[in-house]
């Protein structure tokens, strides 16, 4: 995707003096590489340091409102290559691991983007590519993890949209207000289930 609008999402929620105040420090934000290598390469890294909460952001192509990803799947497809033209090795993301993961914070993360006016749906297919090889593979450590795909910046801005309004709200702004309150949530829950463990 030429223009990836999650990245710029994610970069706005790193700039967010709220999320900053509430956390006593900058979010650490992650652009990983389109790659399947980047979930061993640049992934795995970034939750060695031990999170408090995860949160993902990725691009569906087609999608017309925000999804929460509810479970991510140990599988992978060889139809889609990754930037990089490979396709996933096996179709397996992990034979030792069990067929599927879930996120126990997305109904309250849904919930969460809901009260904020957004279109946003819950899912539970993360899709074949990165988006789910990199949620899977987050999804087994022990602090809050979630996906949330955001549909591309041309959904949002069609022409007959300003015309008829859809339900719920995609402007940039709005996602990124919502969004900042999920991470706020998913950083409440990480520290609480830090203190018990």
């Amino acid at each position: 995707m030429p223009r990836n609008p999650s990245a710029a999402l994610a970069r706005r929620l790193e700039r967010s003096s709220r999320l900053r105040l509430a956390l006593g420090r900058a979010l650490r934000v992650r652009v990983l590489d389109t790659t399947y290598d980047a979930v061993g390469t640049q992934l795995v890294p970034a939750l060695a340091e031990a999170p408090a909460a995860v949160l993902m952001l990725g691009v569906a192509s087609r999608a017309k409102r925000i999804r929460v990803e509810a479970r991510a799947c140990n599988r992978a497809s060889r139809f889609y290559p990754d930037a990089s033209g490979r396709p996933s090795a096996s179709l397996t993301l992990d034979p030792a691991e069990p067929a599927a993961r879930h996120a126990v914070v997305a109904p309250q993360a849904l919930a969460i983007l809901r009260r904020h006016g957004l279109a946003v749906v819950g899912s539970r297919d993360a899709g074949r590519y990165l988006c789910n090889a990199s949620y899977f593979r987050a999804l087994a450590e022990p602090c809050p993890v979630l996906f949330v795909h955001i549909p591309p910046v041309s959904s949002a801005k069609r022409p007959r949209d300003a015309v008829r309004p859809r339900r719920g709200r995609l402007d940039p702004a709005a996602q990124a207000q919502a969004l900042t309150e999920v991470a706020l949530f998913l950083c409440v829950r990480g520290r609480a289930a830090a203190r018990t463990r």
